[in-house]
C-alpha cells in the first residue's frame, strides 16, 4: 500500500472518530471523492479491504487506524 494511501486512511479515520466518535464506521470508499478519478488506488484499498483482510463492508475506524498505523511501522 502507498505511503500516500496510509496517510490518507489515518486522516480520514482521524476525522470520522473526532467527529462522530470511537463507534463510527468506515468502508473504503470514504478515503475516496465520489468520482472514480484514481482506479487504480482505489482497487489498491479494496484488495487490501476486501481480500487480504476479509473486513465487513463497515469496519470500526479505530479498528482501520490500527491496523494502517501498524502497516507504517
Amino acid at each position: 500500500m502507498t505511503p500516500a494511501l496510509k496517510d490518507k486512511i489515518i486522516e480520514v479515520c482521524n476525522l470520522k472518530i473526532t467527529t462522530k466518535g470511537d463507534n463510527v464506521g468506515v468502508s473504503f470508499y470514504a478515503f475516496f471523492r465520489n468520482k472514480n478519478d484514481n482506479p487504480k488506488l482505489l482497487f489498491e484499498a479494496a484488495t487490501w479491504w476486501i481480500k487480504t483482510h476479509e473486513l465487513d463492508h463497515f469496519e470500526k475506524a479505530i479498528k482501520i487506524k490500527a491496523m494502517i498505523e501498524k502497516l507504517k511501522k
